[in-house]
């Protein structure tokens, strides 16, 4: 028996020229909840879309829950949800009148009973006849995605479902989420948030440039960073910015909030005293330093190689 609910093989796609996708490959196991993680801009959306039915490849192949997207587009439709960077629903409408359109719309019998059951899901009970315009970004949330929970899709496709929100209603999406994996359906992630993959998928991959460039579980990705980072922290943002310009020609890593760097080493004692002779010859004042194991945001950092800042949630 199958195990892979999502096949995809050498898929590109451009656009005026531009490659978009360079011949993309991975799979989606059943039940699994797999993160698609990469900066803007990669091609994350236009997988989905093409995954979704929505946009034609140039050329590849993929199958969607053992259906071809160009040969059975219509039953793979059926089949799953999607869910794009900003919430789809009605405004004008209550968050129970929004579920019970979707489900008339999926031709479902129990519309009012399919209705309060994804309202007590999504803890929206009390806010049931409220109209949508009323409601707060986190709030407008939780109605998308539980709209896309109606007629139990087999696989749900959530395109950066955290994008606006605060760092409190991240969470309750994540619980919100890891809920769904549980009761059996397949999660197709998409995100720039390091954290977000780490906290949520079973399985990564890391789209750069069209390609996919390593997967793995989020573990095995930090593997790749085997000697680890040497994190420093300064007094002021001045020495800060004084030490990520020295350091240009290494792989670095930014809390401009908390005055910390994280450079990532070969773990060698000749690197790391040639970094702290650099920094105290340059008359920059380190506050403390520690060795610390990689993270995510490091792994992925030395995989596109690149210097990048850390996200923030203001």
């Amino acid at each position: 028996m199958n195990q892979n609910i999502i096949t995809v093989s050498s898929l590109e796609k451009s656009f005026k020229n531009v490659d978009v996708l360079k011949g993309v490959s991975f799979e989606v196991k059943k039940g699994s909840i797999f993160a698609l993680l990469g900066s803007n801009g990669a091609g994350k959306t236009t997988i989905v879309k093409i995954l979704s039915t929505l946009l034609r490849a140039d050329k590849g192949k993929a199958s969607v829950c053992d259906k071809d997207i160009y040969k059975d587009a219509e039953k793979i439709r059926e089949s799953i949800s999607l869910t794009g960077q900003y919430a789809a629903v009605d405004e004008s409408l209550t968050a129970k009148e929004n579920l019970k359109m979707i489900a008339k719309l999926r031709h479902l019998k129990n519309a009012n009973e399919v209705a309060d059951k994804l309202l007590e899901t999504f803890r929206l009970e009390k806010e049931a006849n409220r109209r949508v315009s009323t409601f707060s970004g986190g709030m407008r949330r939780r109605v998308d995605i539980a709209m896309s929970l109606v007629g139990n899709p087999q696989v749900i496709f959530l395109d950066e479902p955290t994008t606006g929100l605060d760092p409190q209603n991240r969470l309750a999406m994540w619980n919100i989420v890891k809920s769904m994996a549980d009761s059996g359906t397949t999660i197709f992630l998409t995100t720039q948030y390091l954290e977000e993959a780490e906290y949520l998928a079973d399985h990564i991959a890391v789209l750069h440039e069209g390609v996919i460039i390593a997967e793995g579980t989020a573990n095995s990705l930090k593997e790749t960073l085997s000697a680890g980072t040497v994190e420093f922290a300064f007094k002021n943002i001045d020495d800060l910015a004084k030490a990520c310009t020295l350091l240009t020609d290494l792989r670095v890593t930014k809390d401009i909030k908390s005055l910390l760097i994280n450079v990532i080493t070969d773990g060698s004692a000749e690197q790391f005293s040639n970094i702290l002779n650099r920094l105290i010859e340059a008359e920059i004042k380190i506050y403390k330093f520690a060795h610390k194991q990689p993270t995510l945001e490091e792994a992925f950092l030395n995989l596109i190689g690149e210097n990048m800042e850390v996200a923030s949630d203001e």
